[in-house]
């Protein structure tokens, strides 16, 4: 399978060297709920919207776009591996070809969306298990970046990895990006969990403020690593993630850092 190079201008990296937040959103299914997106909204710069295979369907889609056009957040695409059970978080093994298939179907379907609401697509951020497999195995990272060629958008995702080595080489803008709400180990990398754990706001906050002020941050152990993040992800299915996001938000905005529309 044949893949041009991106050539498309971008929109989100020309922020003028202030920082943006991004939060993955839009991950209830059917009848049922995970986060409050909309209470969510007022303290984010990105919404990373779930496309259906991990969470999500296509009245929690239209719905999470028309919140990001009330609330003047650019929308981006959260697709993941095809996992529904496992909330997207577990790994699966699949083919370049396919998964490239996999990830243009899910992004094509928020397109749709956007365009039905007048907007545009400002990014892709890939979720859970594919994220981290995509920071480890190049197959994975040129299959994400296969699909953000065929759409002409950035990435969302984590430099020192191979997101950036891979996106660098297809011509895809990268990103780069700090979890405030998950741990890292000692080599810089994301633990990624099933489930996660409600955490302190006010800390929260500071280590945000130092890992993109600062170009640092802390692994779980306490050892210390440099970092290179331009936005920072709060999760929405995070038991306290608006008082993380409202946090997170202020704290970027007192210090002069944040990217207001």
């Amino acid at each position: 399978m044949a893949y041009q190079t991106m050539n498309h201008p971008t929109v989100i990296t020309q922020t003028g060297g202030k920082k943006t937040i991004n939060c993955d959103m839009g991950e209830g299914f059917s009848l049922y709920h995970s986060a409050d997106d909309e209470a969510i909204m007022p303290y984010i710069t990105l919404a990373n919207i779930a496309c259906g295979f991990h969470a999500g369907d296509f009245n929690h889609m239209r719905k999470t776009v028309r919140l990001a056009k009330q609330f003047n957040v650019l929308a981006g695409a959260h697709p993941s591996l095809p996992d529904l059970q496992g909330f997207g978080r577990r790994e699966m093994k699949m083919e370049r070809d396919e998964l490239a298939n996999c990830l243009i179907y899910q992004v094509g379907a928020l397109v749709g969306m956007l365009q039905a609401e007048g907007l545009r697509l400002n990014h892709i951020k890939p979720h859970g298990a594919l994220f981290g497999m995509a920071t480890r195995h190049r197959h994975v990272a040129e299959a994400v970046a296969d699909a953000a060629v065929v759409f002409g958008v950035p990435v969302i995702g984590m430099e020192g990895s191979l997101h950036q080595t891979v996106y660098q080489e297809r011509g895809v803008s990268l990103i780069p990006e700090y979890y405030c709400d998950l741990d890292y180990d000692d080599e810089g990398m994301i633990m990624i969990s099933r489930i996660h754990d409600k955490k302190d706001t006010a800390r929260a906050a500071q280590q945000t403020l130092t890992a993109l002020r600062d170009g640092y941050a802390e692994a779980k152990s306490g050892k210390k690593f440099t970092l290179k993040a331009d936005t920072v992800c709060v999760h929405s299915d995070s038991p306290n993630s608006v008082e993380v996001a409202k946090a997170v938000y202020h704290k970027l905005r007192e210090n002069g850092l944040l990217a207001v529309s």
